[in-house]
């Protein structure tokens, strides 16, 4: 049976019956949701689809969760040629979704066109887990990812075309789909003759060998991104334009206080209000539904006018927080110990030790977040669930809302639609929590986006302030023996998207949030299971090896690396680059006062502990184009008063494993007012064979402009226990109109390595690099962010003393 309406793709033609029909091999859970999307969008990414006629999950898969061995739940082909391909990264505004459509081209010779991207819908795109920390490149393009599936794919069809054309598959080669002999040209088959919507039947073959980088005529192009015409139109789907017969929309009314719990509230001054809304209340999560945004919002005014809430939680005062969290419990653990750093370093002939400090700072989304879930009949087996979100993994939202809302798994669909952009666990998920708690309190579809204040607080969890402390050991001809390093971060409900009560929604409704900062009588060891550098905690000067895994990009022996997570009294959440830009600010800045105390050149003394090529590479590289100028910092002769230049050099292996990446900035520094200005600054990056040139120098120019946005303004402000950044006024941002730098950036097109990722690699390293320039310049060295007037003359008055 034929399909009554086709496969439609917003900003694309819809597919052809045909097209649609030749899905049908899918499992029913799947061929259903595509025959019954008679009202749907799909913006371009095709993963943002949005169905508004029920269907339930098949009864053969209880779970909604697909096997991603199968190549089938990757890959259809149509007889009439169309491709589609189906993947659970996200596109989070990186780019990633013409990535993927680049990889599927490339894998399978065909025409970009002939491709439908489907992704991150719940039963029925792979579980690929979050899309988040550059992975999604190294993911998709590894050995469990969607290149396999391609590859598998292609393998398949190359066998049927050597049995159909009765001819070795290594006389036959591929032109837009078509197989054909090279011994007999006129011997040739299309892809869609071969299959002819059949089942492929097959297990991924993790062993099927991709194209080789040398060879690609897709991947490796500058391919436009296939989002950006839609949203220069103005008619992509963003999930703000989600709209649902019979939708409510809601608004959320958040304690004033931290900590605060409800004495009372009166919600008769509801009645009579336009919009006949409805007060929701579980515990202390209090809501609001109207017929429209506007009514909502006036609604949620006046019920947030008529609720008495406790005091709420004593914070620290904003000056004192490095101070308060160092006094605070800890849960400590070694991420690295060689057990002799103690003896090494009372061998040194010099020791250099220095604190570095990073403050809480937030997302900032640039459009509120928003989400619709239409949550039907209640709890239990007979509920069901559908919410179209921006969250980062569809399967893994789908199991906490599982949890949140009493209803099985298996009975909620989640459809990725895409939001205003996302550099960590921003508010998209607390806004899926929040429009289904109120969904399910009245039974029908609700739409919720948050205010602008919402945003900066209802929904955001910070990224994380960390006090590091280092203490590095030299011998005599300078040259580092031993590097102790200890970071103490703070944070409160981590992973709000797998444990209701680690997000702000969960908890106010009742739901426990995991403690953190728990206590612990003895640090944890490293073991061989847990060593790595995913968070860059590990300098990239040190190396060892424990039980065979060999870690680090440097010639230090002798180390130890102690974390310290205390509670935190904010939420918190991953922020771009999570920790790895906290950690390599202090890496890189010790690194340069090293240099400086020996009056040596901060490059050179680099090069000096490193032994990683690649990362030598980068180093040079960097350092050559940016017509580097070898000397001592600070600068000589530059007066202490007045302005004046400088540069600074950073750079790190992020990850321990993933892009190789340095950087060059050049900074103007008005002494007597405080006010730093970047001038230029100059990357490098080495992330493997390089899929898209441009969307690689557009990954790394706004990491750069990101990060000077984090590294010179941002810091979340508060007073007594009341947060006080709640607007662009008072979290301020680099703005449109702001003066830019100058950015020179260097992909490095690695043809013999592994691909890797680009989405955070750059914005850790700026704040280092910023921090040597301004040092370079000045002679005042700055070691807690951000680079404020205030903070840079309060530097250079305490270096005085």
């Amino acid at each position: 049976m034929k399909p009554k309406k086709p496969f439609q793709l917003a900003g694309a033609e819809p597919l052809s019956e045909k097209a649609v029909e030749a899905l049908g091999f899918l499992e029913p859970s799947r061929r259903d949701f595509l025959k019954k999307a008679g009202v749907m969008m799909v913006g371009f990414s095709a993963a943002a689809a949005v169905a508004t006629t029920a269907h339930a999950q098949s009864p053969i898969n209880p779970s909604g969760m697909i096997d991603n061995t199968q190549l089938d739940n990757w890959i259809a082909i149509g007889a009439d040629e169309s491709i589609t391909v189906l993947a659970g990264k996200h596109e989070l505004g990186q780019g990633f979704r013409t990535v993927q459509l680049q990889l599927a081209a490339e894998e399978l010779f065909v025409p970009l066109d002939r491709i439908t991207l489907v992704l991150g819908i719940s039963g029925i795109t792979p579980n690929q887990f979050l899309t988040v920390g550059s992975l999604s490149t190294l993911t998709q393009m590894g050995n469990a990812g969607l290149r396999v599936a391609l590859d598998t794919a292609r393998d398949a069809l190359l066998t049927m075309a050597s049995q159909y054309l009765d001819a070795p598959v290594s006389d036959l080669a591929v032109t837009d789909g078509v197989v054909w002999s090279k011994s007999n040209p006129l011997a040739r088959v299309s892809y869609g003759n071969l299959i002819y919507g059949q089942r492929f039947n097959l297990t991924l073959n993790p062993a099927a060998v991709p194209k080789d980088p040398s060879k690609w005529t897709v991947l490796g192009q500058a391919v436009g991104r296939v989002d950006i015409p839609t949203k220069a139109k103005g008619t992509f789907q963003y999930v703000q334009k989600v709209r649902v017969p019979g939708m409510l929309h809601g608004k959320v009314v958040r304690p004033p206080t931290l900590g605060a719990h409800i004495q009372n509230i009166d919600t008769s001054v509801l009645k009579g209000m336009p919009g006949s809304p409805q007060a929701v209340q579980i515990n202390d999560f209090v809501g609001v539904v109207a017929d429209t945004e506007w009514h909502a919002t006036n609604a949620a005014a006046a019920l947030a006018s008529a609720i008495t809430w406790s005091s709420g939680d004593t914070l620290p005062a904003q000056a004192d927080l490095y101070t308060y969290m160092t006094q605070q419990p800890s849960a400590d653990s070694y991420q690295t110990n060689t057990g002799d750093v103690d003896k090494v370093m009372a061998t040194a002939a010099k020791t250099v030790t220095a604190q570095y400090l990073y403050p809480y700072q937030m997302h900032g989304a640039l459009a509120s977040s928003c989400a619709v879930a239409d949550v039907r009949g209640g709890t239990g087996k007979t509920a069901t669930v559908k919410v179209w979100s921006a969250t980062q993994g569809v399967y893994t939202m789908q199991s906490t809302l599982a949890v949140l809302l009493g209803i099985p798994a298996g009975n909620i669909e989640v459809y990725f639609i895409d939001g205003s952009g996302c550099y960590g666990h921003n508010g998209a998920d607390p806004a899926t929590f929040d429009a289904s708690l109120l969904s399910q309190a009245v039974g029908k579809p609700v739409r919720l986006q948050y205010t602008r204040r919402d945003e900066m607080t209802a929904g955001e969890h910070y990224g994380h302030p960390t006090v590091s402390n280092e203490k590095v050991g030299l011998d005599a001809n300078g040259n580092i023996i031993a590097w102790d390093y200890e970071t103490i971060r703070m944070q409160r409900g981590e992973g709000a998207i797998f444990v209701p009560g680690n997000g702000i929604p969960g908890a106010l409704a009742g739901f426990p949030t995991t403690p953190q900062g728990v206590p612990t009588a003895t640090p944890a060891a490293p073991t061989a299971s847990s060593v790595s550098n995913g968070s860059n905690y590990i300098p990239s000067y040190v190396t060892s090896t424990l039980s065979g895994v060999t870690y680090g990009t440097g010639n230090v022996a002798s180390h130890r690396v102690l974390t310290r997570v205390v509670a935190s009294p904010l939420w918190t959440a991953w922020l771009r680059s999570p920790d790895r830009l906290q950690n390599t600010f202090a890496h890189e800045s010790i690194m340069d006062e090293i240099a400086a105390s020996l009056k040596t050149d901060p490059v050179q003394y680099r090069m000096r502990h490193l032994t990683d090529q690649r990362m030598i590479n980068v180093v040079n590289v960097t350092a050559q184009t940016a017509l580097w100028d070898t000397r001592p910092s600070p600068k000589p002769g530059n007066a202490r008063t007045g302005v004046v230049t400088g540069r600074g050099f950073s750079c790190v292996l992020y990850e321990g494993n993933n892009g190789y990446c340095a950087m060059v900035a050049e900074v103007s520094v008005d002494q007597d007012k405080g006010a730093i200005t970047v001038t230029k600054v100059t990357t490098s990056l080495d992330t493997g064979p390089i899929c898209n040139p441009d969307g690689l120098r557009n990954q790394m120019e706004g990491q750069v402009i990101q990060g000077i946005s984090r590294t010179m303004i941002e810091e979340v402000k508060w007073r007594g226990n009341i947060i006080t950044s709640g607007d662009w006024s008072t979290y301020p941002v680099l703005s449109f109109g702001d003066p830019l730098p100058q950015i020179v950036t260097i992909p490095i097109n690695n043809l013999k390595a592994s691909p890797t990722g680009a989405g955070e690699t750059t914005i850790t390293i700026i704040a280092g690099a910023i921090a040597n320039a301004i040092y370079d310049a000045s002679g005042v060295r700055m070691r807690q962010v951000p680079f404020t007037p205030a903070n840079f003359l309060a530097a250079k008055a305490a270096q005085k003393v």
